[in-house]
């Protein structure tokens, strides 16, 4: 099998400055694509900032013969986001793959959760992803070629304790790309989430060290790559990768029971139906609500 190569293709890698952003860059650019490594260089939990962790990416890239340059603002406000992208169009001329992949942490149970806490986490994980993907699709779509891939977590997909904000941006996230995957389809803008199990800093605070050592970055970089490749061709899909495992998730909606309308609908009919209603098998995935719709309203009595 030949090697799957990025020569002449520009990426835009945010949250780059470590973990799995680093593993993204170093890989694209090693096999030819034109990085821009962005990362504010903030603890965490967020706060602060420092040029040290994406420059470092950068003398990495092109210590290696590869081409990258560094960008330190915040993912989390239109007017930065923008010039996150910008970057790449100034330097490189366009944008052809941007990895959403930027977060930070601030787990507390649901009482104990400050609203301040629940915002930002919001902001930087959902609105940052929201935010470069509308800088990056204008380009994109006048191209008429682009590859998406943001960052979900089995938190926001399966749910975990003390991780309420986080959970909701991410899961949040699954339904971004589901949209955008639907207004980028004729213009060959592929928009894809990523479900990673990674040992970073952000993980190494919920993660016991011997599972973290086990899980690199480096283990989910393959398919992230692949998934900014011309060769990739699924959109609107969730893959999940991590310690060499591999696998796509998806949402799916069992057949159903459905009942006359007009003779009336009870709590009580529900309760006697409730087994067939919540099974799955033979169930479906749906490629839009419109394909959802579509069949419930095709099936009505």
């Amino acid at each position: 099998m030949s090697e799957l190569r990025f020569d002449g293709k520009v990426a835009v890698i945010t949250g780059a400055g470590g973990g799995l952003g680093e593993a993204y860059a170093l890989m694209l650019a090693g096999r030819g694509a034109r990085v821009v490594v962005n990362d504010l260089g903030g603890t965490f939990d967020g706060k602060g900032s420092d040029s040290t962790p994406a420059q470092k990416v950068v003398d990495q890239i092109k210590a290696a013969g590869g081409e990258a340059i560094a960008n330190y603002e915040s993912v989390s406000e239109w007017e930065s986001a923008q010039k996150i992208i910008q970057a790449a169009v100034d330097s490189y001329g366009k944008i052809d793959i941007l990895i959403n992949n930027a977060g930070i942490l601030r787990d507390k149970s649901l009482l104990k959760m400050e609203i301040a806490d629940y915002l930002k986490v919001i902001e930087v994980h959902l609105h940052g992803t929201f935010f470069c993907t509308k800088a990056a699709f204008g380009p994109m779509r006048e191209q008429g070629y682009g590859r998406i891939v943001s960052t979900a977590s089995a938190a926001g997909v399966y749910g975990n304790f003390g991780q309420t904000n986080y959970g909701a941006a991410k899961m949040g996230i699954v339904g971004l790309m589901n949209c955008v995957c639907q207004e980028g389809a004729r213009y060959g803008v592929l928009a894809n989430t990523v479900v990673p199990t990674a040992g970073t800093r952000l993980t190494a605070t919920v993660m016991p060290p011997d599972v973290v050592d086990k899980v690199k970055p480096e283990y989910v970089a393959p398919m992230v790559v692949y998934m900014c490749s011309e060769k990739f061709q699924e959109s609107g899909k969730i893959f999940t990768a991590g310690g060499g495992y591999f696998s796509r998730a998806a949402i799916v909606e069992g057949p159903g029971v459905f009942f006359d309308t007009e003779a009336g609908i009870t709590p009580d009919m529900i309760a006697g139906k409730i087994e067939q209603i919540s099974a799955l098998e033979g169930g479906s995935e749906y490629d839009s609500a419109m394909d959802q719709t579509g069949y419930v309203l095709s099936k009505m009595i």
